[in-house]
């Protein structure tokens, strides 16, 4: 289940994050352990990841400082909601599938069918579940705090929702060549295929004022008054409001690969799988757990932070009947009939049981099926 992005008309960085992102889908079939952690304010929660915290290839966070919610994709197409829903905004509408996106807004959420269609619900008082017509060819989705942004696969964006009076939904001419998108709480983000980024909207605290030079930035991220750049040599470039100390991006400043931004704090992900996070933590959703790493994604929502993790099961000894012995993972063995034995373990030190002669059917019992399996044989010797 991928969307076909069409890469032809991107320049050669842009194309890379292009192609990157059907990994996603293939991490699943090889890991299988797509888990979700959250961090951070859970009054409503936003935090409590819903059973089975598993199969999940892509998550948002959404929310405002009265309510927050969490959204996760699964790899069978459905998405989870959950948190707080006082608009609707955790009810999935049906069918739920065929999801290949999400994004989280204010009080409302978003998806991107694998048809290029998008899907929205929750509080809507602004407009912002009415996707305009025609609703069609999108390839990448974003939620501000009250609008929403599509980008078309011919490069244009789509803004809808609330748009007075700071203009989040007026996209700057010429409306085209964009390969990114991303919505701040009043004002919006989009990166052009030449690496520049262009802004709009709420620019009060000069979240809107991008800053020289502007090059060489791979994507974006929008926060509640401040903005963060990725740069193509894994530098994060922050403007805006600093009162929280948002945009002091810590030392050092290299190895990131993606970039999230909510109310006062930010977050980068790095190559090698862990989470930095910095800015205001009176929730304590800068303080990234003490297993920071192996994550893929970061997300943050209003004061929480959600990360996706890809974990390969872990393998062990299975023995199995006759005194067998393969290595596998714990699900591999039962399968196969086995006794998993623990993590990590190996046939060369499992110590599993001998063959008994009296089990003739080989699943490490002597029962009544092994007399059936001796009067099948009955007759005589050839």
């Amino acid at each position: 289940m991928q969307i076909k992005f069409d890469c032809s008309r991107i320049r050669t960085l842009a194309c890379a994050l292009c192609a990157s992102l059907p990994l996603i889908f293939v991490a699943t079939a090889t890991a299988q352990h797509g888990q979700i952690e959250a961090w951070g304010w859970n009054d409503f929660g936003q935090c409590d990841v819903p059973e089975p915290n598993a199969d999940f290839i892509a998550i948002a966070g959404g929310g405002t400082s009265d309510v927050a919610h969490s959204l996760g994709l699964k790899a069978d197409g459905s998405i989870v909601a959950w948190g707080g829903n006082w608009f609707g905004q955790c009810d999935l509408p049906d069918p739920n599938m065929d999801f290949v996106a999400v994004a989280g807004g204010g009080w409302h959420s978003l998806g991107l069918k694998a048809d290029g269609s998008i899907v929205a619900w929750g509080e809507n008082s602004m407009g912002q579940c009415d996707v305009p017509a025609p609703n069609e060819n999108f390839i990448a989705i974003a939620g501000g705090g009250f609008h929403n942004l599509g980008l078309k696969n011919d490069g244009s964006i789509v803004a809808w929702g609330q748009n007075s009076p700071h203009g989040q939904c007026n996209v700057p001419a010429p409306n085209t060549d964009f390969v990114a998108v991303a919505g701040g709480f009043k004002f919006s983000l989009g990166v052009k295929s030449d690496g520049t980024v262009v802004a709009w909207g709420h620019n009060a605290y000069g979240q809107c004022n991008v800053p020289d030079p502007n090059t060489g930035y791979v994507s974006v991220a929008g926060g509640s008054s401040h903005s963060l750049g990725l740069k193509s040599d894994g530098s994060i470039v922050a403007w805006g409001s600093n009162t929280s100390g948002q945009c002091n991006v810590p030392d050092p400043n290299e190895g990131f690969v993606a970039v999230a931004a909510s109310w006062g704090y930010s977050l980068g992900l790095k190559d090698n799988g862990s989470i930095v996070a910095w800015g205001y933590n009176s929730y304590g959703q800068c303080d990234v757990p003490d297993s920071n790493g192996g994550f893929v994604s970061v997300s943050a929502g209003c004061y929480h932070t959600l990360g996706l993790r890809f974990r390969i099961p872990p393998t062990g000894a299975c023995c199995l009947g006759g005194g067998d012995c393969m290595e596998g993972t714990e699900i591999d063995c039962t399968d196969a009939g086995g006794t998993y034995m623990d993590d990590d373990s190996d046939c060369a030190t499992a110590n599993c049981p001998e063959p008994c002669p009296a089990d003739l059917t080989g699943d490490g019992v002597v029962d009544i099926n092994d007399v059936f399996e001796l009067l099948g044989m009955w007759g005589p010797c050839v």
